[in-house]
């Protein structure tokens, strides 16, 4: 009878069983990927997990263990030197069940049992993704050349520094009024001094001719006394 035989038979005998089983897990671990029912896929599963977390610890004990179930020195070497260092930080699940459809001849539920930490196309695909986040800013979009470009939206961080900090208008800079202020000033004070000069250079122009220099003086009482002398002279 068989009473709490809760597992897949598979249809064979127990020896036939653990040959399959054991002949599956090596090609398995020797090529990574292969494809299979569904069912013997789930029933593996159940048989080579336990055999990967068996090889984080590679010790003589673990590999006669692991020997004993494959039967097969060079996928003992395999699981302890290629596949233990890539799933040494995975809990478990170190296996992946993709179905595949049904079998043309007898219609049997197909699938692919692969290794999780081989699949190179996956593990670049999420290294490649980036984090999205669905938060947008709230106001109007802006158009750029005919195209709508809507702004992030800040993160947390940002809100509480915005939160933070006042809101001061801009004062507008001290050197440039300052400037600005005195940039008139200083051409009134030249136009003033413009003017005065010329005022000066007019003033001294019209005084010119009128003043008689001590030399004309001279020359002019030299001349009134001539005559006298003449007639001295004459006498």
């Amino acid at each position: 009878m068989r009473h709490k035989k809760n597992f897949n038979h598979l249809g064979r005998t127990s020896a036939h069983r653990k040959a399959m089983l054991s002949n599956m897990a090596c090609s398995l671990i020797m090529h990574k990927r292969i494809e299979t029912t569904t069912a013997k896929a789930k029933a593996l599963k159940r048989y080579v997990e336990p055999l990967i977390t068996r090889s984080k610890e590679d010790s003589t004990h673990s590999r006669r263990m692991a020997f004993s179930y494959l039967q097969d020195k060079e996928a003992v070497t395999e699981l302890f030197r290629e596949v233990s260092a890539k799933v040494g930080d995975r809990p478990g699940g170190y296996t992946r069940i993709i179905r595949l459809g049904n079998r043309l001849g007898d219609n049997a539920d197909m699938c692919m049992m692969e290794l999780v930490d081989f699949n190179e196309n996956l593990l670049s695909e999420k290294a490649s993704a980036k984090k999205s986040t669905s938060r947008r800013r709230r106001g109007a979009s802006k158009t750029k050349g005919g195209e709508t470009t809507v702004a992030e939206e800040p993160t947390v961080a940002e809100e509480a520094t915005v939160a933070e900090e006042p809101t001061v208008a801009e004062e507008p800079n001290k050197t440039e009024l300052i400037s600005e202020a005195q940039a008139p000033a200083e051409e009134v004070v030249t136009e003033e001094v413009v003017a005065e000069e010329v005022v000066a250079e007019e003033a001294v122009a019209e005084e010119a001719p009128t003043e008689e220099t001590p030399t004309e003086e001279v020359n002019a009482k030299n001349e009134e006394e001539e005559p006298g002398k003449e007639d001295d002279k004459k006498e």
